[in-house]
């Protein structure tokens, strides 16, 4: 069966995405990072886009299966914290002074 980017459009399952591109997965990993694998995919898929506009939809399938496997390799050696994918990571806490910021003269 041949993908097309519309069977891809249906899919919203981390699972299903390594199902569609038939990679394989360790379901822990994914348990543990889903939405920063699907996040991170997702810059993926937008840089492929902006920088392939004008290959062939085989051709985007086969980018979009590479950058999804990009994406899960990523967080076998790296974390969500590390990653800073979402605003929440990024947001500095408020009424918190860090010990970073305090200098010694």
């Amino acid at each position: 069966m041949t993908q097309t980017l519309a069977d891809l459009k249906k899919i919203s399952d981390a699972e299903d995405y390594f199902l569609f591109f038939n990679l394989p997965f360790d379901q822990q990993v994914v348990n543990v990072n889903r939405l920063h694998i699907l996040k991170k995919f997702s810059q993926y898929m937008t840089e492929i886009d902006e920088t392939f506009p004008d290959i062939t939809e085989a051709e985007k399938v086969v980018k979009y299966s590479e950058a999804l496997q990009s994406a899960y390799n990523l967080f076998l050696s790296s974390n969500a914290v590390e990653q800073k994918l979402f605003k929440v990571f990024n947001d500095k806490p408020k009424n918190v002074v860090m010990l970073s910021d305090i200098k010694i003269d």
